[in-house]
């Protein structure tokens, strides 16, 4: 899903709201989460998963066109860490009141 895919698929569920302040919420979301990562903090929200920022040290690595050795800085990374309730709906795990069961694929058979 794009941005504006989200950002037409919040105002379409929520018609009380004009797109233009749909737009905006989204757009303040992302930056608050942004500007909070590039100040070395964390974000966290819950059932959803936490942003953070790893640090990368420098290093040398190399080219693989020549193989010659290439100094590499240190740079910092965002890093997303999927929460629990975020983890088992994408794995099928336990199923929600009323959604139907998710279809699980059958045992591999091994030879006896």
């Amino acid at each position: 899903m794009t941005r504006s895919e989200l950002i037409t698929q919040l105002a379409a569920e929520n018609p009380h709201l004009r797109h233009s302040d749909v737009e905006a919420i989204v757009t303040t979301i992302f930056e608050e989460i942004t500007s909070t990562l590039a100040d070395g903090r964390r974000v966290e929200l819950r059932g959803f998963g936490a942003f953070s920022v790893k640090r990368r040290d420098p290093r040398t690595g190399r080219n693989p066109r020549t193989g010659e050795a290439v100094d590499v800085s240190g740079k910092a990374v965002p890093f997303f860490k999927p929460g629990k309730e975020l983890r088992e709906t994408v794995n099928g795990g336990p199923p929600q009141a009323g959604a139907p069961p998710v279809a699980k694929k059958p045992a591999a058979k091994t030879k006896a």
